[in-house]
């Protein structure tokens, strides 16, 4: 596609405002404005979404009822119909053979088609064929008008068609919307899908061949004007793909290139030492009945490696569930109260908080190691601290461990040296940085539960060093997985009877809270009705998100000392509840949760040393998308193989949370599962950084100006 500017169209660069364009109308101006389209650039960088071949098909007589086609036609005639509806009609052959098929053109819905076309015109139509008695019939088909001699007919069709401009302004006769691959987008409120391509065809065509996109070309022998062509209006598939893929290590280039500046950043700025000795990770581990794996006892090494060093430690500890992370994360803040600092654990939600806050009381109830718990924003310190030592208070060294409430500069701990943070995708990019930044540089230790694929640590995780708990404590009981439908509800209900009979306790887990007229999922107050009736000898509690914090903290009490035998729950439990003598955990609708969310929620059982149960309650087919990974849960235990079908199967964009993860938006999802490509992206970041640190040179001040205008907008208020 070469550039077609005009005299009233100059070359637009990416920065061109859209509203200084006569070619958009006041309404499609309106509407891009509303998706904060503000620029040619910012149009042209939203990818298609898919394409669809519109080439053109083989000939009438070889078609298939059901396919989609792009056929060149000579209309033949033309006119109004009526049937059930008005619609108007088109009667339309091969171009190439009059004597050959005809096919019918229909259009409802549509009344200014009517001054479209004539009899005679050769048009290009793409759309699906189907048998309506016994003819051929194309209902409401994209189409183009080919005739070289009927510019004023395009013209008349743009108009009518919702594509507003001047005469004189559209490019010269090309396939768009048929003959072709053509682009298809994500729809836009308020502006046609045929609207929004034409558009990208006419901003393509102005567009000027060197216009600079980017602050650092990671491919100057593929421009990347051409590479927008390419991308929108593609030759063939291959061309596509070429295409994607050098927006997608651009866009790999610049999350590199700011974990790379980041990290370096950090390691030059001065830390604490904040492992001296280990007294009292040695008093605790000579107390505990068992060993640590080899596996935790490498994490403590590595992790007292580099608090030993003047520089901020930032290490991710990634294990499965049940693995002993929060052994291994407690030894780390040990040695730092030791050393003179406070350690801070954050977690995600006040039952994680408050079982924290209870075992590490409960290992540590030989020592004179103080604790403290933190758990709400509200003025009252009452309302925050359990063990009655105000923060403020003394800032003698000691361990604090609080959600949310850590945030907020009144309840920030003092002498801080290890920030904890538990179960981090859970919280906001903006909120750790505000956690972090309560210490004068201090040492990150990052705990993750959920198994995260070996691509998304290189990009999610790039700053971070990655300490693995790879194998589970010993002595844990079999968990097994299965399938079943709610027609075995009957021998379901006589299993269970039978678990708590002998003593165990079982987890009954719904997607939803209350009722829900929008959803025929259940729900955990529906669940607990139904169960009370159905096991009216056992005790049966709930538990969910929106039950008050005493509530909430006396239901799991109750669970955890065995006065509740049966625990009615949502989600609420999926991190941190660890009750060894639960033994079976039934999941309702669990097709409605994601793979690694169902992990997560098994993980609740086999605490213990007795075998455990996890049902998978559903009614999907076998052939159901929602079937496979509920397969994939019954096959295997092993969180990391999860972790990597959880990937294939949904995508990075939901398997973390992007908003959450700190990725933002991405466009070119491509990168994310490539790791060729995140080592190339991450060479190019390493080696400018290599040769010039402060990034001083011309070629360089525009990654220059974005790194520090980062670093003006991570600083919290």
């Amino acid at each position: 596609m070469e550039a077609h500017p005009t005299a009233d169209t100059p070359y637009l660069l990416p920065d061109s405002a859209l509203d200084t364009l006569p070619s958009i109308s006041p309404r499609e101006l309106k509407a891009l404005h509303a998706v904060s389209f503000y620029t040619v650039g910012d149009v042209l960088r939203i990818a298609p979404h898919r394409y669809e071949d519109r080439r053109f098909s083989p000939p009438i007589s070889t078609l298939a009822n059901g396919e989609s086609v792009c056929l060149q036609l000579r209309i033949y005639s033309a006119g109004w119909r009526f049937s059930y509806k008005r619609y108007y009609e088109l009667s339309a052959g091969d171009a190439h053979d009059p004597q050959g098929g005809r096919i019918l053109l229909r259009w409802f819905n549509m009344p200014y088609v009517s001054k479209l076309f004539a009899v005679g015109m050769l048009l290009s139509v793409y759309g699906k064929l189907r048998i309506v008695s016994g003819k051929w019939v194309i209902c409401n088909p994209d189409f183009e008008i080919l005739d070289d001699n009927e510019q004023a007919g395009l013209r008349l069709a743009a108009a009518a068609l919702g594509d507003a401009a001047p005469p004189g302004s559209l490019p010269p006769p090309s396939f768009i919307h048929t003959g072709r691959i053509v682009p298809i987008y994500k729809s836009i409120p308020g502006i046609s899908a045929r609207s929004f391509r034409t558009l990208i065809y006419r901003l393509l065509s102005a567009l000027h061949p060197d216009a600079r996109w980017e602050d650092y070309d990671t491919a100057p022998s593929y421009p990347m004007t051409t590479a927008m062509r390419d991308l929108h209006f593609p030759a063939d598939d291959a061309t596509a793909r070429k295409a994607r893929m050098r927006f997608a290590l651009s866009e790999c280039f610049t999350r590199q290139f700011a974990v790379a500046w980041r990290r370096r950043q950090s390691l030059s700025s001065p830390g604490q030492i904040t492992a001296t000795t280990d007294y009292y990770c040695r008093e605790l581990l000579s107390s505990l009945p068992f060993c640590l794996t080899p596996a935790q006892q490498r994490c403590i090494a590595e992790i007292r490696a580099d608090m030993a060093r003047p520089t901020p430690m930032n290490r991710l500890l990634q294990g499965d569930v049940g693995s002993g992370k929060t052994l291994v994360a407690l030894c780390a803040m040990l040695m730092c109260i030791e050393s003179g600092s406070s350690a801070a654990l954050l977690a995600p939600t006040q039952i994680l908080a408050e079982q924290h806050y209870r075992n590490f009381r409960h290992l540590l109830r030989r020592t004179d190691v103080r604790i403290s718990l933190r758990t709400s924003d509200k003025a009252d310190d009452s309302h925050l601290i359990i063990d009655n030592s105000p923060i403020s208070a003394d800032s003698s060294p000691r361990i604090i461990i609080g959600t949310h409430a850590l945030l907020y500069e009144k309840n920030r701990p003092q002498n801080l040296g290890l920030a904890v943070i538990d179960e981090q995708h859970k919280f906001g990019v903006t909120q750790r940085q505000r956690f972090i930044q309560s210490g004068a540089n201090p040492d990150v230790l990052v705990m993750t539960a959920t198994p995260i694929p070996r691509t998304l640590t290189l990009t999610l995780y790039a700053d971070l060093d990655v300490s693995i708990i790879d194998e589970l404590p010993p002595g844990r009981g079999e968990v097994i997985t299965a399938l079943r439908n709610p027609s075995r509800m009957k021998r379901i209900i006589s299993f269970l009877r039978k678990e708590i009979s002998d003593g165990r306790q079982v987890y009954i887990v719904s997607p939803l809270i209350e009722e829900s007229e929008s959803s025929e999922r259940s729900s955990a107050s529906q669940e607990l009705v139904h169960w009370r009736d159905t096991l009216p000898e056992f005790s049966i509690g709930l538990l969910h998100g929106k039950m008050s914090a005493d509530e909430k903290e006396k239901a799991m009490a109750d669970f955890a000392s065995g006065n509740t035998q049966v625990l009615v729950c949502t989600t609420v439990v999926e991190v941190g509840v660890d009750v060894a003598n639960a033994t079976v955990m039934l999941i309702n609708d669990a097709d409605s949760f994601g793979l690694s969310q169902l992990h997560q929620l098994r993980g609740r059982i086999g605490r213990g040393s007795h075998k455990s149960y996890c049902i998978l309650l559903s009614t999907v087919k076998p052939d159901d998308p929602s079937h496979e990974k509920l397969d994939i849960l019954c096959k295997t235990s092993n969180g990391f193989e999860i972790a990597e079908h959880d990937f294939r199967l949904r995508g990075p964009g939901d398997v973390l949370g992007t908003a959450q993860s700190g990725l933002g938006t991405v466009r070119f999802a491509e990168w994310i599962s490539d790791v060729r490509l995140i080592h190339r992206a991450t060479r190019i970041a390493n080696s400018i950084l290599d040769g010039d640190p402060e990034l001083q040179l011309p070629v360089h001040a525009a990654l220059r100006r974005r790194m520090e205008g980062a670093v003006t907008q991570s600083v919290p208020s």
